[in-house]
């Protein structure tokens, strides 16, 4: 298992477009299994009422869990999607 913490910078924080892109960037990994944490709640990041249901706000700190066949992959991946676009 991988994972790695993101303090998010947005000013909007996540909301509904970078939500989306998230889900579709996780839809990219269909053999792991990514969650996405904020505080002591965790969702899984390919269901886009789930994540938006963090109420994930610019400063707050979320914590992403990969598990699977391409989790080293999909980790680096997913560290350059949080700096591009959170």
């Amino acid at each position: 298992m991988k994972s790695f913490e993101y303090v998010i910078k947005d000013p909007v924080g996540l909301h509904a477009r970078p939500a989306g892109l998230l889900v579709k960037k996780a839809m990219e990994y269909p053999d792991v299994d990514i969650k996405l944490q904020k505080g002591e709640k965790s969702v899984d990041a390919k269901r886009l009422f789930s994540v938006m249901s963090l109420g994930v706000k610019q400063g707050d700190c979320v914590t992403v869990f990969l598990q699977g066949k391409n989790e080293e992959q999909a980790e680096t991946d997913f560290k350059e999607f949080f700096t591009s676009n959170l």
